[in-house]
This record gives C-alpha cells, structure tokens and sequence, in this order.
C-alpha cells in the first residue's frame, strides 16, 4: 500500500514542477478540452455512476447520499461548465500583491505561487472530482484525490476523462491521479505522506474531518459541517421569507449549505408558522419546534441535541426568541461557522447580524443555498473553509495559492 502511495507521490512531485511552467493560455485551453470530453463521454459517466448508485441501493444508502453521489446529465454539464468558468477566470500565478522597496535600494515582490500538490479526502460527489482538478490546475496545483468508496466507478470515469484530456493537449496526466484503492487503511496512511503532499483538504461528514484534522501530518484546511440557521426577524417581510426558508431547506437536502435550524422571533410566530408549516409539510418535512413554538403548530418537540444536529433529511428544528441579540447568541452557540441567515427589513438588526455572527458567509434576505464556489463567480470550489487562518469560506482560485518574495539587488551586502 505505501509503495502504491509513494509512487503516486512521486509522479505528483514531478507533475508540479511540469504545471508551473504552464502559461495561462495553456492551461485555459487544457481546461476546455477537459469540459468538452466530460460532456462528449457523458454517456459513459453515467453508465459508470449507474454502477455505483445500483450498489448505494443495495447498502440501504440515504436518500440524501444517494442524491450527493447521482449523476444525470444536467450535473454534467455542471461540471463542464464549472470548468469552463475557471478557464474564463484571471490566472492568480504571479500576480504581485505587494511591492517594497527598501532604503537600501533592494526592490521587493510579493508573488503569488502555486501550494504544489494537494490532497483531497472526499465522500460520495464525485462532481468534487471535476471541480478540484479545474481549480488545482488553473492555479497550477497538482492534485491528489481519495474518494469515498461509495463513488469509486463514477470518480475512476471522471478522472480517467480528464486524464485523457491532459493527454491530447501534450499535459502530464498526472496533474490528477486517484488513488482507487478502496481499503480504508490506505486514508490513514495518505494522511501522512507529508514528504509529497503539502496541503490536505477534507470534504464530508463531521467523521471524516475530524479524524483528518486529527490524524493528519500534512497541513489541512478544515471544510465544515453546515449547521445553518435562518432567524425570522420581527420585521422580516413574511412572504418572502417563506420561499426563503423553503428553498434553503428542501433546495438540496444532503449539502453542507442547506438550512438545518429556524430561529423565530416571538412576534411573528402566529403570523408565519401555520403558513410556513404547510408549506414545509408539501415538501415532507419534519419540525422539530420548542415549546413555544409547539403552541402555535403541531410537530415533535425539539431537544437540546436538536439545535446542534446536521440533519442532511428532511427535518428542520425550531427555535423561538424575543431579539435579534438572543437569536445572535443562539446561534453563535450551536452553529459549525458556516452559513446563517437573517430575514429583515430592520437596517440595524440586519448590520448588528451581519456584524456578531460568527461564521464564513452571513446572509441578509437570501437563502443559505447560495454558499457555493459556483454561485459566488469562482467557477467552481474546493470546499467551504470554516477555519479562519489561510482561507474561509467558498474557496476558489486564489484560496489555494501562497505566496513568495522576490527581492531584486544591485549588489548589496549586509
């Protein structure tokens, strides 16, 4: 297995020196080849997803992991076109972020580089496969992937796509490899291969980043679970915020930016619930409500546990407040730093929101759906960054960058 691993490593070292010649014409038209093979094989993409879904059925897999790892030709094209977007995107290589010149006369750059190899730990969506090879290449990064078992017929199709693609524009297919082994000894053992790899981004359920934060040798870049919360403000404009709610709940149910939670100013809940609740039950979702919350609908009463829980289902709790500052503190206590929503027509209390929640994106009257690589203009994204040092958030193009400094002279000593 380590054998395996090291000969990986070492064909990734060697690609990362090959890519970093590249110029941005050359990598923007590798990038189109890539997307017009994903949708001239889409056919032979399904065919391989179809193997693996037809197994995920079998296992009993959940509905919302099932829909995470479906492929259908609209998602394709996604991905096609999320490639397509990160070629049409500015290259960040070389850019100069600062420049100093000294009193000496030594003139400094601060150049954006490429980190080098990446490693990718991820679970059943393989369209990650797509969207990290197009956000590695185009900033010069090779990639490393290891996928869930679960995908291992659509991301071998997948890779074996783009590696062809490489190919035919005379590129190093090795810019991505995937590591097909589906022992689940071969994770541990990837997560200290610190000697190739120089960054490690996990993506999936709160299990697997933490024992990849946890057990890790390589740097890592934590992509959290979404707990998200949408708060019902007093004032919130109570047509809109129904679609809202709808939306960020029932939109996508197994995504990390789907609506988990609703905080519910006091004043508004006998205006909003029962239409609310009706609106929610057409789409076969469970509510979990407080007390309070309970003498205004019918549902299951709400625990502790509940506030804190990811559901990836069609369940959603409930929570009531009597202020913008409690529902605040409530969700600063049970969020994972993600994405959180306020619905209002109150300036101040939407500012005093924006300004005290802690988390990577906050939304004034948009639903939580919207925190995605994709639907920011990046094309596509790595992850969502819920840590705060290096990169947070949807992380695009320039989050998987560094940097050096070039320092130029005329002969100075010290």
């Amino acid at each position: 297995m380590m054998e395996m691993l090291k000969t990986l490593g070492e064909k990734a070292t060697n690609a990362k020196f090959e890519l970093q010649k590249l110029d941005t014409e050359m990598k923007n038209t590798a990038l189109i080849a890539v997307a017009n093979a994903l949708l001239d094989e889409y056919g032979y993409l399904l065919e391989e997803n179809e193997k693996d879904l037809r197994r995920g059925e079998e296992k009993g897999m959940h509905p919302g992991l099932l829909d995470r790892l479906r492929l259908d030709e609209k998602r394709i094209q996604g991905m096609a076109e999320g490639i397509r977007q990160v070629a049409d995107l500015p290259d960040p290589i070389g850019d100069v972020m600062e420049t100093i010149d000294r009193p000496n006369g030594l003139h400094i750059e601060k150049r954006r580089v490429p980190i080098g190899v990446i490693g990718i730990i991820y679970e059943s969506r393989p369209n990650v496969t797509a969207d990290a090879f197009g956000l590695c290449f185009k900033s010069g990064n090779v990639v490393i992937l290891k996928g869930g078992s679960d995908a291992i017929h659509s991301n071998m199709a997948i890779t074996n796509v783009i590696r062809k693609a490489l190919c035919s524009r005379g590129i190093n297919p090795d810019a991505i490899q995937l590591i097909e082994s589906t022992d689940r000894t071969v994770v541990q053992e990837f997560m200290k291969m610190k000697e190739y790899v120089d960054l490690l981004i996990p993506r999936g359920g709160a299990g697997l980043i933490r024992s990849v934060v946890e057990n890790s040798t390589i740097p890592v870049i934590e992509t959290g679970t979404g707990n998200c919360h949408i708060y019902v403000d007093e004032s919130a404009d109570l047509e809109k915020a129904i679609p809202i709610i709808v939306n960020a709940k029932t939109q996508r149910i197994g995504v990390c930016n789907a609506c988990e939670s609703l905080v519910v100013h006091e004043k508004v809940r006998e205006k909003l619930l029962p239409a609310l609740k009706k609106a929610l039950e057409d789409k076969n979702v469970e509510i979990r409500g407080d007390e309070r919350i309970q003498e205004v609908i019918s549902c299951v009463p709400a625990s502790e546990e509940d506030y804190g829980t990811e559901y990836l289902d069609y369940i959603i709790s409930m929570k009531t407040v009597s202020s913008v500052d409690e529902a605040i503190s409530h969700i600063n206590k049970y969020n994972t730093m993600h994405s959180e929503a306020i619905l209002t027509e109150c300036k101040e209390n939407a500012d005093k929101f924006l300004n005290e929640v802690d988390a990577a994106c906050v939304y004034v009257n948009a639903s939580t759906r919207f925190t995605d690589g994709f639907e920011f203009g990046f094309g596509a994204e790595i992850g969502i960054s819920t840590q705060k040092i290096h990169a947070r958030g949807p992380m695009g193009l320039k989050e998987l960058t560094s940097y050096k400094y070039a320092i130029t002279g005329s002969g100075q000593i010290r």
